[in-house]
């Protein structure tokens, strides 16, 4: 009998896996449980979207498409970008049609880390910066942001964590988990950093349809002398609510978006034909429909914020994303704890804040994609929880 471990990859056996999806398999084998675990949109594709790619199906067009993805496509996605970002990109040479945006993340992570590269990597974050890190061989250094400053990156962050081996900068904003963003002035700040210790930045903007308050998103590719040294990496499961067709795209300098082709020609070889059709209505016809969700996430954003200061959980305002991230250590359990009594106790399924890095200890993620009846079932039960706790003391 052999034992498998000894075939297995050292480095990817190091690597943990996914502490989001823990309570959210936790939660799917328990009846009545609300889960504002997963950052998935509740909303449909809408109906002109599904029916693009229906129609493509119809038509027989089930074939292969090119590596960087339909040249149709690349154009309206260039067109987006110039139209709602104010950034500019050469559909031939300087786009790449992803897996989602989780490909065009570790694309860009083997692109551009060699063995031993720092990756300066801001937390609380997305789960896969660290891991896809490690995979390519390269370092995280990560960068503990603070609530007193909103979560934002400042530029004495980034200085303090350089070395003369740091390569590359992840730029996680809108932020998973936090909600935060950065403002044009905050990136003109960070910029020069960039700058003066010849830094490569890699905007994972997925979340930059989804902002509030009446801030527009705006992509560090749009500073000065920003965009030859970035690659932005997005696509259409958030803004569009799209989790299922599995689409997204890196833009960057075209060298580099060569070499991504190249990883992604071997790898993947193409996006899924059927997604690719959908997203170029979703690209020219679709501005109404993210609006439209984007209103009513703000809503749900407004209650959930207000509900938890009600409760004592201290939680700052969220500008982005659609994830609430209030302060648990006022109650005395640790982030784990407080998450698996939750959903124990009370059927509500959050993430513990040390899922997104140890510097998370003391929060909880609360996605409010989900309903505002079953937001409001939540905080009911979440507001038993505290007063069950108050009593045990």
């Amino acid at each position: 009998m052999i034992d498998c471990q000894d075939y297995i990859n050292d480095t990817i056996k190091s690597v943990k896996p996914s502490g989001i999806r823990k309570f959210f398999d936790i939660a799917v084998e328990m009846d009545n449980v609300i889960s504002l675990s997963i950052g998935e949109p509740d909303f449909k594709t809408p109906w002109h979207i599904r029916h693009a790619g229906i129609r493509s199906l119809e038509n027989g067009k089930t074939w292969y498409t090119p590596n960087r993805g339909f040249i149709e496509l690349r154009r309206e996605i260039s067109r987006y970008m110039n139209r709602r970002f104010n950034v500019s990109y050469e559909p031939d040479t300087e786009v790449l049609v992803t897996v989602g945006g989780s490909e065009a993340i570790d694309l860009v992570c083997r692109t551009l880390i060699n063995h031993g590269d720092e990756v300066l990597i801001p937390q609380p974050a997305f789960v896969c910066y660290d891991p896809l890190t490690v995979m390519a061989g390269g370092v995280p250094v990560v960068i503990e942001t603070k609530a007193e400053n909103n979560f934002r990156l400042t530029p004495e962050e980034i200085e303090n964590a350089v070395t003369e081996k740091s390569k590359l900068l992840i730029l996680p904003f809108p932020n998973n988990p936090t909600g935060a963003i950065m403002e044009r002035e905050d990136l003109e700040a960070i910029a020069e950093v960039i700058k003066k210790h010849d830094l490569f930045v890699v905007s994972d903007e997925i979340y930059a349809e989804l902002t509030y308050g009446g801030r527009k998103h705006v992509s560090i590719a749009e500073i000065d002398g920003m965009k030859e040294r970035t690659v932005i990496v997005s696509g259409f499961s958030k803004a569009y609510a799209m989790t299922g067709w599995r689409l997204g795209y890196a833009l960057g300098p075209a060298e580099i978006v060569k070499q991504l082709t190249k990883l992604h020609q071997y790898g993947i070889m193409s996006s899924p034909t059927t997604a690719q059709y959908a997203a170029i209505e979703a690209l020219k016809n679709g501005d109404d429909d993210v609006t439209a969700m984007r209103d009513d996430y703000d809503m749900r954003r407004r209650y959930i914020v207000g509900k938890f200061n009600e409760m004592g959980l201290t939680c700052f305002e969220p500008l982005g994303a659609f994830y609430a991230f209030p302060c648990i250590k006022s109650t005395g359990l640790s982030s784990d704890e407080f998450a698996t009594r939750l959903v124990k106790e009370k059927r509500v399924a959050v993430v513990p804040g040390t899922a997104f890095g140890e510097c998370g200890e003391g929060f909880i993620r609360v996605s409010y994609a989900q309903s505002m009846k079953n937001i409001k079932k939540a905080m009911k039960r979440i507001a038993e929880f505290l007063e069950e706790l108050k009593n045990e003391g």
